[in-house]
């Protein structure tokens, strides 16, 4: 039985141990920045711990290995994770549905933002004005001083 063909179903653990990858052509894009941004939280969290010191005081002298070496089981972890059937068809799908988005182009892009910002600027200028209005009827009541 090959592995893709046994990749099909079963669990994330079983998944781990596996070498192939599943259906390698669909949803690269997605998988790799996916892998990329799971890599990235599991060295965070290996140099987290070295920089904390609770690497240290467990294993003393090597610590340094024990860093590489938690750092290899979370690429490797990273790599699996994005080829586990189910995730990596909900991956497929979304690449699928971001090729039928309809991306502005640059012009209606810049204008769009340029209305953001002038509607968030006004607002800021309109609770400031609101503001400062009830501040001088509090100040001319006498509740604030």
């Amino acid at each position: 039985m090959s592995s893709v063909a046994n990749q099909s179903g079963g669990s994330l653990l079983s998944s781990l141990f596996q070498v192939g990858l599943y259906k390698p052509e669909q949803g690269r894009i997605v998988r790799q920045l996916t892998f990329l941004a799971v890599a990235l939280i599991a060295f965070l969290c290996v140099y987290e711990l070295y920089r904390v010191g609770w690497l240290s005081d467990l294993f003393s002298g090597s610590r340094y290995v024990l860093l590489v070496t938690l750092s290899a089981l979370g690429f490797w972890f990273s790599f699996r994770v994005v080829n586990y059937p189910k995730f990596a068809d909900f991956l497929i799908a979304v690449q699928a549905e971001m090729n039928k988005v309809s991306w502005p182009t640059k012009q209606e892009l810049w204008g769009a933002s340029v209305v953001v910002m002038v509607v968030i600027f006004a607002m800021a200028g309109l609770l400031f004005l609101f503001d400062f209005i009830w501040t001088a009827l509090f100040q001319f009541i006498g509740i604030r001083y």
